[in-house]
C-alpha cells in the first residue's frame, strides 16, 4: 500500500497470509479485454459508473480524483488533492464521491458531476479502501477488520472481522461491492479475497498471478477492482500499471 514499502516489507506481508490458503477455493481468471491505463497513476481506489471509470490516485504531491474514459484511458476530468494528503479508497453513494486519505484522518466528499468539494468527513486511524453496499460505506484500514460506516456522519455502525479458514486475514486494501459480496485486494499479493458480507468469512480467493509482471517495481502491486453491475463485468488494475483488464473468473 505504501510508497516506501521495501522488498522485506512485501515478503513479510505475504507471509502474514494464513498458510492454509488451499482450504478455500482458489479461482483463476481469463482476460476478456485490455484497456489503456495511465502508467503514472498510483491507483488507490477504482469504481465504474455510467460507462466511466472513477479513480483515486495516491502519493503526497500527486494524489488526485479522476474520471476516465474506459476505452481510451483518457483522463476526462481531474481534481488535484492538496500535497499534504495521500489519497486512498474511493466510493460512490448517490451523487457523492467519497475519497479517503491514508493517515490524515480525513475523507473528501465531492459532487459526482462537477468534482466540487462538498465537505469533509473525519475518522481515526488509517484509511485504505472504500466501497458501499448502497446504504452504508465499507472501509478497510490495512487490518483484518472492515468498518461499516454511516454515510452521513461516517460513524462506525458495524465491525466485520475477516477470516480465512478461521484465521484473521490482514492487509485488506482496495474494496469493491460485487453482487452482494465485498471483494478486497490483499496488499502486496496477487490475491483478491471474496468476503461474505454477513459473516466476514472469505469464501474464495482469486489469484491474479501472471496478469501483469511488476517484478521490477515492487510498488506496482494489484490495487483496483471495479464492477459494472449493469454489464456484469469485472475490471482490475494496479498501481502504475499501463493497462486495465476486464476479466472473467475461472473456477
Amino acid at each position: 500500500m505504501r510508497a516506501f514499502a521495501s522488498t522485506v516489507a512485501l515478503i513479510a506481508a505475504l507471509s502474514a497470509m494464513p498458510s492454509s490458503v488451499a482450504d478455500v477455493p482458489t479461482q483463476s481468471y481469463r482476460v476478456v479485454h485490455n484497456y489503456p491505463h495511465d502508467p503514472q497513476a498510483y491507483t488507490q481506489g477504482l469504481l465504474f459508473h455510467n460507462a466511466k471509470l472513477y479513480e483515486s490516485t495516491g502519493r503526497n504531491g500527486s494524489s488526485s480524483l479522476r474520471r476516465v474514459d474506459l476505452t481510451t484511458g483518457e483522463v476526462e476530468r481531474i481534481e488535484a488533492i492538496p500535497d499534504k494528503f495521500f489519497a486512498e479508497g474511493l466510493a460512490l453513494l448517490g451523487d457523492k464521491l467519497m475519497q479517503l486519505t491514508w493517515r490524515s484522518g480525513s475523507a473528501f466528499v465531492f459532487d459526482l458531476e462537477s468534482f466540487r468539494l462538498m465537505g469533509m468527513l473525519n475518522y481515526s486511524g488509517e484509511g485504505w479502501g472504500l466501497t458501499t453496499d448502497g446504504q452504508h460505506l465499507i472501509m478497510s484500514n490495512g487490518s483484518d477488520v472492515l468498518l461499516v460506516r454511516d454515510s452521513e456522519t461516517f460513524g462506525v455502525v458495524r465491525r466485520i472481522p475477516v477470516t480465512l479458514n478461521g484465521n484473521p486475514l490482514r492487509n485488506l486494501n482496495e474494496l469493491e461491492w460485487v453482487d452482494g459480496e465485498v471483494w478486497a485486494n490483499v496488499w502486496s499479493s496477487d490475491r483478491i479475497a471474496r468476503i461474505d458480507y454477513d459473516t466476514g468469512v472469505v469464501t474464495a480467493l482469486i489469484d491474479l498471478n501472471g496478469i501483469y509482471d511488476y517484478s521490477e517495481n515492487p510498488e506496482a502491486v494489484p490495487n483496483g477492482i471495479a464492477w459494472d453491475a449493469t454489464g456484469n463485468r469485472i475490471f482490475v488494475t494496479g498501481k502504475l500499471w499501463p493497462e486495465l483488464y476486464e476479466i472473467e473468473i475461472v473456477e
